[in-house]
């Protein structure tokens, strides 16, 4: 079964917000933090993974990052520290030099 996920990644202070959609969570935040894109993550340095929902519907999953997007900063606040108060990087760990996504590993 295919996963979709709606993430959050910040800057290292948690004052800049990026949402996202992706079927790949672990290549996505790879890429947001080697800077693979020249967009606004790049731009603003949202390294850290702070939040990610996980659905096997795509449709629920656009529509989960659409809702989200309206929302005030507040709310998205609210929402990431319901689960991760102290803003910590969840994807710590992930990377090594045996990582599919890591420079040098084929």
């Amino acid at each position: 079964m295919k996963s979709y996920y709606i993430y959050f990644m910040a800057n290292k202070f948690g004052n800049v917000l990026y949402l996202g959609f992706t079927s790949d969570l672990e290549k996505r935040v790879y890429e947001h933090k080697n800077g693979v894109f020249e967009d606004f993550s790049k731009k603003y340095s949202t390294t850290k993974l702070v939040y990610w929902e996980e659905t096997s519907c795509v449709e629920a999953a656009i529509a989960r990052e659409k809702e989200i997007k309206k929302w005030r900063r507040e709310k998205k606040d609210h929402l990431i520290a319901s689960l991760n108060p102290d803003l910590q990087d969840l994807s710590d760990g992930w990377y090594d030099i045996s990582h599919p996504h890591a420079e040098g590993s084929k």
